[in-house]
This record gives structure tokens, C-alpha cells and sequence, in this order.
């Protein structure tokens, strides 16, 4: 398939005039308070609108905060026809007279119309390799025709729902059959379906939406960006204040919302009561070091007060124990005492001492760093849990068998102690016999972390690589001219080069949104990965601190292009028009392209990286 040809084709759409489109949505409007037809103006569609009334779906939807979307599709013999069918159906809802659809800046109005209709066997549906019976979230949808009468997943209806899998999407469609009184089994229902005779066909749309007095030609239900250093930064800084705007009275930030429901219901954890849902203590440290990088751009003292209250938040979950005769301290939080958790406090309080010189913490730095050497295996590994309430009863695991070894293992967590470690190393100046500790054992468990783990679990590694956290580790650690050693450079800049060659470019996809983002096997649906996206900042760091200038300029290029990868899960007053409170969601970062979840790492790890990207671009100096 020539990508490059379909995608110039897509890519010249969004060029387009849309001033005929805007003129449509307006009398679209006008009909819709008034009753009155629409007569629309052929001519000057029918460069953006080629109608076949074969398979030419038109659905108009209305959007308003507090409100749930009605919509209504339709396709007819001419245009005029199917577009006012939309408005009389549309006006004949319940709830209509809800929505103020005089008022351009509350009701806002999406049109999206069927373009390409392709006859598939479901059982051809997949979300891998590039086909043409692809399910692809936002950019395609599905048709059945069920005894003769058409349903349609329309490609808006991933963004709008939430949603991207083939499963959710069929079964959106037969919860509008009779199929949906049969059982309220996904899986079962579309068995079903596939016993019944049908017809499936992929559908793919355009779709324009008004903002305001204007209209946005949408790509994914979302709208498309264009990278700069200026425009990365502007999300990241919204990032930053929406974690700051909604840091809880003690301490905690927001850890999870729901756009699309507006709660705080998280989707790993569901059944979690209201007043005790989930929290996890490593993403809060990710959302200090977010602050503290929003206060290294802007010197603005609240974000250090907001980091410094996270900070305290974290101490208190802090457990002692005895580390060679002195007081070594851990975090303890959900039942479990994590290696990653005391690395990431460890790590947030290093980086708020950098910045303010502040030493109050001390005493908990010193006793997190003991911890955090006492998990260092006599062979160098880095043992993931002191605590773990599925091994030895939740006993401090001391003494480990090679299979609990296993059975704890984390790709995360010795990588963040490691970056602790090497910011006490190199910026803590009050305890030199510790400093001194810290740097012997580091040696031995970064070798044995870059040498041998790829040995011992070697079945546990994947194609795409995800130990960022490491790779920041050695960038950190190699400020220490005795830890700029041949394997663990080798480590980042193999890791990178890994990482970037698993990216899609320009023209080797069918999907224009797809460039600068990772991938596992090629044709796996796009991980718009900000945490692996730090990783590759820092290799790019790391090969400027060497004087690779080359390399750098190499890895720097790539992280412009999954930086803009990255860019479309940012949430705006432009694209955030189908979730229920606008307002909450306006400056978040999302998981996923058209997922509507929103985590404070989600945030943390995109934001982070755009501001070690953006230091970078601009040549600004910060630890």
C-alpha cells in the first residue's frame, strides 16, 4: 500500500477552505432553534463533501458540558435531504430544549460523513497490520447490516465513548439490536452476531466540529498539531498547573479522572469505594518532580510550595529499620514497601534540595539512601520489594529465593533508585562516608543491572525498551567521570537507538498522527509514550555530556518527532467538546489517543519530557 500517497491525500484535506463547512454549521444552527430547512449550498461542498447516497452517512451531533451528546445520522437521497432528516430527528429528542444552541461558545455542533465504505468478514476485523479491514480507533469504524437494517460505529464514536477496541465497538453496535436481550456478555453477544446472517464493511469519515465562531477539521476526533518548542511548552506548563490547581488538603495530588464520566473512578481499580480510591505513592513523587521542572522554567515559588507539601505528604508513610548498626527508612504505602517508591522520594526531595538549597530533609534522605543500599544483592540486583504481602507473609524479605526474586522483579523500580542514588552522590555534600558507600555499591549493582539482568531475565525483556528510568540513571551517574564506563553507555545509546528505529515515520503508515510514536511489532495501534520518551532525552543529555554532538543531534531530531506523537493527547478547549465538564479536563495529557482517562503520571511523564526537550532546544542549563 503507497502510505505516503494516502496520507498526502489525507494531509491536503486539512489544508482545505472549511468556510463552506463553517456557512453549513451556522444554518445548521439557525435550523435547528428555528425549525426551518436548511438549503444547502451545493457548489461549495462539494469539494469537502463528495455525497453518495449509496454510503454516505451524514450524522450531525450537538455537545454540551453537563450534558449527554444526541446525534443522528442518516443518509437520503440528496444532501439537503439527509442533512434537515439529521436536524428534524435531532429536535424530536427529550432532551433538546436542554441545550443552548443559540450560544456558539456552549452548544457546539459536529458533523462527520461516511467517505469510504469497504466490505469485510468480521472475523478479518483486527487492531494489528495495516489491512484494510483494520480497526483503527478514530480514523475507522464499522458498519452491520443485521436483517437488513444498518447499524454504524461511526470513527468520532471511539473518541466520544472512550474507547479503542474492536470489542467495545461491536458491542456499542449491537446494543442498538436485539441481540443486546440475548445476554449482556460482550464476548457472547458478538458470537452471536457472527451465527446471524450480516453484512460488515469499514467505514472511515471526516469530521469538522465548531469552535466557537469558527470549525476545526477533526483527524481521530482530535485536532492536529504542529511541533515547536513553544507549543510543547505550553502544554507542559498546563500540566503542571492543572497537577497544582488540584493538589488535595494533605498533599496528595489528583491521581486519576475520568473525562468522558467526570470521576475519579479509576479504571484499574473500579470497585474501589468513593471515599478510599486508589492512590499509588510513586506516581505522587512523579508528580512533584513535575512541579519542581515547572518552578526550573519559571522561578515561581508556588510550584516549589506544592512540591514541597507532595514531600511532606510522602515522609509520613516513611518505616524504620537497622542498616549496618544505622537508621535506614523506607516507604510504606497500599501493604507494600516498594524499592521504586523509596528511589522516587528519594529522588523528588534530591531534585526540591537542588533547587532550594533547603535541608530539612535531610536526615530522611540519608535514611532512604541506607534502604535503598541494603536492597543490593551480594551479586549487584536490586531486589524490587522489602515488603510484599504475597511473599513471606508480608515479612521484610531479607532473605530472598531465586524464584521470590524473580517473582518481585521490576524493570522500573531499580532504575529510579539508581537515579536517587546518583543525585545523593553527586549534589549531597553532608555525609561523605555515606556519598562514599553509595558510589562503591552503585558500581557493583550497575553492572550487574547492564551485564547480567539481560542474562538472568532475559524472558521478561521486550522488543521496545522500558527501562527510561535507567537510562536517566546512567546520564545522572555520568556527571562521575569514574561512571562513564563502555557498558553502561553502551546500555542508553543501544536502548535509544532501539527506541528510535521503533518509531513510526512520516509515510510508513496509514495514519498521519502515527509519525514519531513507538510501536512493539510494526502495525501495533501507536504508544504515544512520554515515560520511554524521557528516556530518550536523557540519552540525548548523555551523549552531549560526552561530546557526541552528532549522536545527540540524532537523538534530539527523533524526540522532536515523538514529542509531537505526543502532542495529540493534550487536552484543550478545542478538542476536550465531548467530555461532561470541560472546564476540569482543559490542560490535562490522556493515556491514550482516544482514551478519556487522565492519571497524574499521564500528565507527569509527557510534561517532564517536553521540559527536558524544551531546555534543550533552548539551550537552557538545569540540573
Amino acid at each position: 500500500m503507497d502510505y505516503k500517497a494516502q496520507n498526502d491525500l489525507d494531509r491536503q484535506f486539512y489544508e482545505k477552505d472549511f468556510t463552506p463547512i463553517k456557512e453549513l454549521l451556522a444554518d445548521v444552527r439557525e435550523a435547528l432553534v428555528s425549525g426551518r430547512k436548511v438549503n444547502v449550498k451545493k457548489n461549495n461542498l462539494s469539494d469537502l463533501i463528495e455525497f453518495d447516497n449509496t454510503q454516505t452517512f451524514i450524522y450531525i451531533t450537538l455537545f454540551q458540558a453537563g450534558l449527554t451528546p444526541i446525534r443522528w445520522g442518516s443518509c437520503r437521497t440528496t444532501l439537503d435531504e439527509t442533512i434537515n432528516r439529521d436536524i428534524e430527528k435531532i429536535r424530536q429528542y427529550k432532551t433538546f430544549s436542554n441545550f443552548d444552541v443559540k450560544d456558539v461558545d456552549k452548544c457546539r455542533i459536529m458533523i462527520e460523513y461516511i467517505y469510504e465504505t469497504t466490505p469485510v468478514d468480521i472475523n478479518d476485523i483486527k487492531t494489528v497490520d495495516f489491512n484494510p479491514a483494520r480497526f483503527e480507533p478514530g480514523i475507522t469504524g464499522i458498519k452491520i447490516i443485521l436483517h437488513g437494517k444498518p447499524v454504524i460505529y461511526t470513527p468520532t464514536d471511539a473518541w466520544v465513548n472512550s474507547q479503542m477496541d474492536r470489542k467495545s465497538a461491536l458491542n456499542t453496535i449491537l446494543r442498538k439490536t436485539y441481540i443486546k436481550e440475548m445476554t449482556n456478555s460482550k464476548s457472547e453477544r458478538i458470537k452471536i452476531l457472527k451465527k446471524t446472517p450480516h453484512q460488515a464493511f469499514i467505514v472511515k469519515s471526516r469530521t469538522i466540529v465548531t469552535y466557537k465562531d469558527d470549525v476545526l477539521p477533526l483527524y481521530r476526533g482530535n485536532v492536529l498539531y504542529k511541533y515547536s518548542p513553544e507549543a510543547i511548552i505550553e502544554q507542559a506548563m498546563a500540566g503542571a498547573n492543572w497537577i497544582y490547581d488540584h493538589q488535595l488538603p494533605d498533599g496528595k495530588y489528583l491521581y486519576y479522572y475520568d473525562a468522558k464520566e467526570d470521576n475519579y473512578v479509576d479504571h484499574e481499580h473500579p470497585t474501589r469505594p468513593l471515599d478510599n480510591l486508589y492512590y499509588n505513592d510513586l506516581r505522587h513523587c512523579g508528580g512533584i518532580v513535575c512541579l519542581i521542572r515547572a518552578y526550573q522554567l519559571t522561578k515561581d515559588k508556588k510550584y516549589l510550595e506544592a512540591a514541597k507539601r507532595g514531600i511532606d505528604f510522602s515522609i509520613k508513610l516513611t518505616v524504620e529499620h537497622d542498616y549496618e548498626g544505622e537508621t535506614a527508612g523506607y516507604i510504606h504505602y497500599n501493604e507494600k514497601g516498594k524499592l521504586g517508591g523509596t528511589g522516587m522520594i528519594l529522588v523528588a526531595i534530591m531534585k526540591y534540595r537542588i533547587e532550594t538549597g533547603d535541608k530539612s530533609y535531610d536526615e530522611y534522605i540519608k535514611k532512604y539512601t541506607r534502604h535503598i543500599l541494603s536492597r543490593v544483592y551480594k551479586t549487584g540486583e536490586l531486589m524490587g520489594y522489602y515488603i510484599h504481602p504475597g511473599v513471606q507473609k508480608g515479612r521484610p524479605l531479607v532473605n530472598m529465593s531465586d524464584e521470590e526474586r524473580r517473582k518481585t522483579f521490576s524493570f522500573y523500580y531499580p532504575g529510579e533508585a539508581l537515579l536517587g542514588l546518583a543525585l545523593f552522590a553527586n549534589y549531597f555534600e553532608d555525609d561523605e562516608a555515606l556519598r562514599q558507600k553509595v558510589i562503591e555499591k552503585a558500581k557493583i549493582a550497575l553492572d550487574w543491572i547492564v551485564d547480567e539482568r539481560p542474562k538472568i531475565y532475559s524472558d521478561l525483556f521486550t522488543a521496545l525498551p522500558s527501562d527510561a528510568w535507567l537510562m536517566q540513571a546512567i546520564e545522572e551517574w555520568a556527571a562521575n567521570p569514574d561512571f562513564r564506563k563502555e557498558n553502561y553507555i553502551n546500555f542508553v545509546l543501544g536502548d535509544a537507538a532501539t527506541m528510535m528505529s521503533k518509531t513510526y515515520k512520516k509515510d510508513d503508515s496509514p495514519y498521519i498522527d502515527y509519525e514519531g510514536s513507538y510501536y512493539y511489532q510494526y502495525g501495533d495501534h501507536f504508544y504515544p509514550d512520554g515515560s520511554r520518551s524521557e528516556g530518550l532525552i536523557g540519552a540525548y543529555y548523555l551523549a552531549k555530556k560526552l561530546g557526541m554532538s552528532e549522536k545527540a543531534q540524532e537523538i534530539l531530531e527523533v524526540c522532536r518527532k515523538t514529542a509531537l506523537s505526543q502532542m495529540l493527547l493534550f487536552n484543550s478547549d478545542k478538542n476536550n467538546y465531548a467530555h461532561k465538564n470541560p472546564d476540569k479536563s482543559k490542560g490535562t495529557i490522556r493515556f491514550k489517543a482516544t482514551r478519556q482517562w487522565i492519571r497524574v503520571d499521564s500528565i507527569q511523564h509527557v510534561a517532564c519530557f517536553y521540559f527536558r526537550l524544551y531546555f534543550a532546544e533552548k539551550n537552557i542549563g538545569v540540573k
